[in-house]
């Protein structure tokens, strides 16, 4: 009987360790974290920037121009920083005709379906596109930017027509629209067209830029034909004016000086009156009294001569 209750109370003391070390292992296990959501650093600040940016209109490929654009043409683009006019609907532009070929990347605003080239676009009406040939010497040794202003100096030779050499200012403070194929900014401040992006196209841009033959300047209408005329009368030199003068700050703030420009060459220019608009000198022909039954001759001009012959 003991025999038998010692058998019964240790096989219930060991199913009792049994029950004790099964719990015991249960407790010392750490409980498995509760599953919280996985806030992404990058879905946030696309979450906050998305409340800052504004929709714009770009353009997927280049368009040419006189073709109506396409729902397929255009992208809406959130930007941080809108473009002042820039067009924010696809409606607004889907069927209208742009007047130029517009690159891809470009937003659309009202004047991208305007008339008119980049030149045309970066001058005042009372201005005048004009290119003149340049060389690196001319140039100043290709380190032209457009944008700079430059001073027109003229070179005159010792000639008949000219009875001693002389340097000049023809014209002052011309303002750079364009050095080879660089071009600047329009009247609007934005690029007249499409800049480069990548390092590639702007290393071949400088390199296109210092070897340029000619140069686009913008020069006030009354003194159009005498930089012509300087052009074809002497050497041309440009000489680069200070950034400091802050000449193209006054020309974006509105500010006209073409009349100024024009009294100052005028005042300045010497040793070339077809330059200062005047006329040329009056010729006398010599009066000489008839002696003794002297005929008198008969002035003869050719061209910027004249002589005396007698019938």
């Amino acid at each position: 009987m003991n025999s038998r209750f010692s058998m019964i109370l240790a096989g219930v003391l060991l199913i009792g360790a049994l029950i004790a070390g099964y719990w015991g292992l249960a407790l010392s296990r750490a409980p498995e974290p509760v599953a919280a959501p996985v806030i992404s650093v990058e879905n946030s600040v696309a979450a906050i920037e998305d409340k800052t940016r504004q929709p714009v209109v770009v353009l997927v490929h280049d368009v040419p121009p006189f073709v109506p654009l396409a729902a397929t043409d255009l992208v809406i683009e959130n930007l941080r920083t809108v473009p002042a006019g820039s067009l924010t609907r696809l409606d607004q532009a889907i069927g209208r005709i742009p007047l130029r070929t517009l690159g891809a990347g470009n937003w659309l605003s009202e004047e991208s379906f305007s008339a008119g080239g980049p030149l045309a676009r970066m001058i005042r009406p009372d201005e005048r596109a004009l290119a003149v040939a340049v060389d690196e010497v001319i140039g100043a040794a290709g380190q032209l930017s457009p944008g700079d202003f430059v001073d027109i100096l003229l070179f005159l030779r010792q000639e008949p027509g000219n009875t001693e050499q002389s340097a000049q200012v023809v014209i002052p403070a011309m303002r750079l629209l364009s050095v080879g194929d660089q071009v600047g900014l329009a009247n609007d401040g934005k690029p007249a067209t499409v800049p480069p992006s990548t390092p590639e196209e702007k290393a071949q841009a400088a390199q296109r830029r210092a070897g340029a033959r000619t140069v686009v300047l913008a020069v006030p209408e009354p003194l159009l034909s005498r930089l012509m005329l300087a052009s074809q009368a002497g050497i041309l030199r440009l000489a680069v004016r200070s950034a400091d003068e802050q000449l193209l700050s006054r020309y974006w703030a509105g500010e006209n000086d073409s009349v100024e420009k024009v009294q100052s060459a005028d005042r300045d220019l010497y040793q070339f009156t077809q330059l200062a608009m005047a006329p040329p000198p009056k010729r006398t022909a010599p009066v000489a009294a008839a002696q003794g039954g002297q005929r008198r001759g008969i002035e003869v001009i050719r061209g910027a001569q004249a002589a005396e012959q007698t019938p």
